[in-house]
């Protein structure tokens, strides 16, 4: 439980001090956090699954936070092509695999042994949903983050 506390403080933190995680991302990462918590307690209610205590929602938003940010990582390393084709589809088999080897680490280090959430799927999820952030440009070789424009 301690780390889960500790893990949402730094995460946190670190969007506000990172200049890549801008509030855009942040509200990313709430609006993932929010369908998760309306999904399991929907599961709760309609399914019979356990209910979300408050460390469980709490792990929810540490993970989604985690995910959105290796997710805009990759994206600047590799930004995502504006035309469709096999870049992407590579492009995305390159981020969501390791991303659930990372992601069921995680899971065992925050749930343990038992858990009660999918915790590297949602990882898996996020990372992939926060690795559309960084856009490429067709005409030069400049990245844009939703219509604003970096150079490189």
């Amino acid at each position: 439980m301690e780390w889960t506390i500790l893990l949402g403080a730094l995460m946190v933190v670190f969007f506000l001090l990172h200049p890549w995680l801008n509030l855009i991302a942040f509200r990313k990462v709430i609006g993932i956090t929010l369908f998760l918590e309306i999904f399991y307690l929907l599961g709760h209610y309609i399914m019979g699954w356990p209910f979300p205590a408050p460390i469980i929602l709490l792990q929810l938003f540490v993970v989604t936070g985690l995910g959105v940010a290796l997710g805009i990582f990759y994206s600047r390393l590799w930004p995502l092509p504006q035309n469709k084709g096999f870049e992407r589809i590579f492009r995305t088999f390159l981020i969501v695999v390791p991303s659930l080897g990372l992601g069921m680490g995680l899971q065992v280090f925050l749930q343990g042994a038992f858990a009660t959430q999918a915790i590297y799927l949602i990882f898996a999820l996020s990372a992939w949903l926060g690795s559309g952030h960084f856009v490429k440009n067709a005409n030069e070789t400049n990245q844009t983050v939703k219509h604003k424009l970096i150079e490189t």
